[in-house]
């Protein structure tokens, strides 16, 4: 008897979601809203949505030559998206396959004038503006908005490490004497270091110049980032 009854009870509330929810399910589907959510609409395909790219807080400022003998600072890519990295030019290790990683990006965003490179040596002793002019020429760099910069070696390390958090040192110990991480930061128009968070929630703050997967992300927010 009682297990009649529960039954019952249960083919109540069966009956009563059904007038109620049904109409509703309906009236999306033939509305089309059902595969329009907010993060479908504003995505770019791969699931992440520009507002999503955490926000890390303003970039440092820097200033140092470039390959051209010319100053350049934060204010030069003002309203531009940019990738920095450091690296040195007779690096034997990372550094030609992070060459290819922003030779890769370059390409992809090639002409875009709200889109830029800084490339930032942590061996200026040696590049010297005219030793990044010669490397630009021998990786084939094309895009004006592309700079190899140089300066006054404390205060590259500085930026490297205490600036960027991004790890750089002189290591008479390693091939080359110096190393480095292979990450890129990207930065947004308004100057913030912007990134995408990993599968467990938390920001990765820098991206993998040396995995396909991390250039492939990177090359992805460049494109939100330059939507915003």
């Amino acid at each position: 008897m009682f297990k009649n009854k529960s039954y019952i009870g249960i083919s109540f509330i069966i009956l009563i979601f059904g007038i109620y929810a049904i109409p509703k399910i309906i009236d999306r589907v033939q509305g089309n809203a059902i595969v329009k959510s907010d993060r479908l609409d504003k995505d770019n395909g791969s699931g992440i949505a520009a507002e999503s790219l955490e926000d890390i807080g303003k970039a440092p400022s820097f200033e140092l030559i470039n390959q051209n003998n010319k100053t350049i600072n934060n204010a030069s890519y003002e309203g531009r998206v940019y990738v920095l990295e450091f690296f040195f030019t007779t690096c034997p290790s990372i550094c030609p396959k992070m060459n290819l990683s922003m030779l890769q990006i370059e390409k992809t965003f090639f002409g875009n004038p709200n889109f830029g490179i800084v490339s930032i040596t942590i061996d200026p002793k040696t590049d010297t503006p005219e030793v990044l002019k010669a490397h630009t020429k021998l990786l084939g760099v094309k895009s004006s908005n592309w700079n190899f910069l140089t300066g006054d070696k404390s205060a590259i390390f500085d930026l490297a490490n205490k600036g960027f958090n991004l790890y750089a040192a002189a290591n008479n110990k390693v091939s080359g004497g110096f190393e480095h991480s292979g990450l890129f930061a990207l930065i947004d128009k308004k100057g913030h270091i912007r990134c995408r968070n990993d599968e467990f929630g938390n920001p990765i703050l820098y991206y993998d110049g040396l995995d396909k997967k991390g250039v492939k992300d990177i090359q992805e927010d460049i494109k939100l980032l330059l939507k915003e």
